[in-house]
C-alpha cells in the first residue's frame, strides 16, 4: 500500500525567517523616503504577507494616491536592497525552523511555499540559507493573486498532486489562515512572528503553536489523521 500524500505549504516572513527587523528598517526608510515621516514596528507588522503595493496602501494615509503607493512600494524594495548590502545585515532562520523542515522532508512530506515575497526576494534568501531543495513547489506574488485568496495554495496542490484534506497551511498571520481557509486546507499558526495570538485566530487558525516543538507535535498528529483518513471526514465539513 502507497504511502498517502501529505502537503506542508509554509510562509516565509516571520514563519521560517526571522525578518522583522529588516521589514521594519525597510519600511521606515521608504516612508522617511517618501516625505512620510516613518512608521512604527505596531504598524508595519500587522500588512507583513500582503502584495507589497496593498501593503504600503493600507498603512500610507487615506488620501495617498495610488500612484504615490506604487512609488513608496518602489521605496521600500530599493531600501530593503540597501539594508541587504550593509554590514551586520542579519535575516536568520527561527531556531527549530531546519530541523522541522529537514525532518519532513526526510518523512516523505511534500514541501511548499506561499509567500507574499517577490520570487527575486525569496530566491535570495533561499540562497543564503540553503533552502531550494527541499520545496517542491514555490508560490509568490509573482504568479498572481496574493494573500489572503486562495490562490498560491490551490497552485501548489495541483502542481504536487494533493487534495485539501492532504495540505496543511503553516504560517505566522491572519492573512496566512484565511489563505488557507479560503483553500480548505488546514490551518496551523505560530505566534513567533508578525502577528498576535488573537489576530491569528481571528484569521481562523486551527490551532495556534508557540514553538517548533508543539508544531512538530502537529504535524505528526496531522500525518496521522491523513494515514488514517480521518482527515479528509475533517476538511469536507466533520470539523469546523
Amino acid at each position: 500500500m502507497s504511502t498517502p500524500l501529505k502537503l506542508a505549504i509554509w510562509d516565509i516572513d516571520g514563519t521560517i525567517v526571522d525578518s522583522r527587523q529588516v521589514i521594519q528598517t525597510a519600511m521606515d526608510r521608504a516612508f522617511r523616503r517618501a516625505g512620510l515621516g516613518g512608521i512604527e514596528y505596531d504598524r508595519t507588522r500587522t500588512i507583513v504577507g500582503l502584495e507589497l503595493t496593498e501593503a504600503v496602501t493600507r498603512l500610507a494615509p487615506p488620501d495617498y494616491s495610488a500612484e504615490k503607493a506604487v512609488q513608496l512600494a518602489t521605496y521600500y524594495k530599493e531600501a530593503f536592497v540597501e539594508h541587504r548590502a550593509e554590514a551586520g545585515f542579519q535575516e536568520p532562520l527561527y531556531e527549530g525552523a531546519r530541523e522541522t523542515i529537514e525532518r519532513l522532508a526526510d518523512e516523505g512530506w511534500l514541501m511548499g511555499v506561499a509567500t507574499g515575497k517577490a520570487r527575486r526576494g525569496l530566491d535570495i534568501v533561499f540562497g543564503h540559507h540553503d533552502l531550494h531543495r527541499y520545496f517542491d513547489t514555490v508560490q509568490t506574488v509573482d504568479g498572481g493573486a496574493g494573500k489572503p485568496h486562495p490562490r498560491m495554495v490551490l497552485d501548489a496542490m495541483r502542481e504536487t498532486g494533493t487534495d485539501a484534506f492532504q495540505a496543511v497551511m503553516i504560517g505566522d498571520t491572519r492573512f496566512d489562515m484565511e489563505m488557507g481557509r479560503n483553500a480548505g486546507v488546514h490551518t496551523l499558526g505560530v505566534s513567533w512572528g508578525f502577528h498576535t495570538p488573537e489576530e491569528i485566530e481571528a484569521g481562523g487558525a486551527h490551532s495556534i503553536h508557540h514553538d517548533f516543538a508543539a508544531l512538530d507535535a502537529e504535524l505528526d498528529a496531522f500525518a496521522a489523521r491523513v494515514g488514517s483518513g480521518e482527515a479528509a471526514g475533517r476538511i469536507t465539513g466533520v470539523e469546523a
